[in-house]
């Protein structure tokens, strides 16, 4: 345990315990990831929390504990994966299936799912190899968000694959629905995206959040039974819940989106209208391009029907 000194007062977290550990800004938010930094006895769920002068804070460089390895246990999940050789799996995830365990959630996910799918990435997490609580991900889909997910089964092709994200040469296209008429046929969202300083549950646009962009194109607009805008939609970052952010920010929340005030009595659905399409990336071991396609979900290709 450590008190804060005044040359780290104000200082984000992740980098606050970069400074005081040495660690690489990956590793720090693997340690937050696994909840392992406390400050004041309470795990530091953000890393844009700012550190005061004299507050304690304690960082668990130990490996995650036994508690962490049940909570991920295989489970025999009915996964529909798309695509699968030696280096990755790619799942078409869909609606109301979460992706790892967290709070409330720490059954019945897509990463136990896998883990009795692919015995080879359970091994990688035991070793060490892969992270214990996210073993292969590269990127993540909300529970209610359906579509397609890369995971991969080695290290290599992880970082290989987590570079491809860091430069934007993974494509990731979504198919969205948002209320209201989009008047222009494409645009871009450019603003930043944290934890939203009135519930730390959501996130939201503020300038102390990370930078975030946003690009989507105009596919159809519709007036009955409500105005609306159907979406193809491209992600230059990743940040938490960006796209349902970013829209809802600009007046225009994803039909359904109860969190960011898209549900709509004329137009029920109950999940999000947000679907991963399309994934384009470069095979972590071949080097060939991959590209594959989910069609849309029959609830969400029934609301279309819907709408004139």
């Amino acid at each position: 345990m450590t008190e804060i000194p005044a040359s780290l007062a104000g200082m984000r977290v992740d980098r606050a315990v970069a400074t005081l550990t040495g660690l690489s800004r990956s590793e720090v938010a693997r340690l937050l990831e696994r909840r392992q930094v406390r400050i004041g006895g309470v795990a530091a769920s953000s890393a844009h929390r700012r550190v005061a002068v004299g507050e304690t804070i304690e960082i668990d460089l130990a490996a995650p504990g036994p508690e962490v390895q049940r909570a991920i246990e295989p489970e025999e999940i009915d996964l529909r994966v798309v695509y699968e050789d030696d280096a990755l799996v790619v799942v078409d995830k869909p609606a109301g299936l979460v992706v790892h365990p967290g709070a409330g959630h720490e059954q019945g996910t897509l990463v136990a799912g896998l883990l009795a799918r692919c015995p080879d990435i359970a091994d990688a997490a035991r070793r060490g190899e892969l992270d214990p609580l996210r073993p292969g991900l590269v990127h993540r889909l909300d529970k209610d968000t359906s579509g397609l997910l890369v995971v991969a089964r080695t290290e290599q092709a992880r970082a290989a694959l987590a570079a491809q994200l860091a430069d934007r040469s993974m494509g990731r296209t979504y198919r969205a629905l948002s209320l209201g008429t989009i008047p222009e046929d494409s645009g871009v969202v450019e603003a930043p995206v944290g934890r939203s300083s009135r519930d730390p549950t959501l996130m939201a646009v503020t300038a102390s959040g990370r930078p975030a962009r946003t690009r989507y194109e105009v596919l159809r607009r519709y007036g009955r039974p409500i105005d609306s805008t159907l979406l193809s939609v491209q992600l230059d970052t990743g940040r938490t819940h960006q796209i349902r952010v970013h829209l809802a920010a600009v007046g225009h929340p994803l039909l359904g989106d109860a969190r960011y005030g898209g549900r709509r009595r004329e137009l029920p659905l109950a999940r999000t209208f947000l679907h991963a399409e399309r994934l384009r990336l470069v095979h972590p071991a071949s080097g060939e391009p991959l590209e594959l396609v989910s069609p849309l979900p029959p609830e969400l290709a029934e609301v279309l029907e819907r709408l004139s």
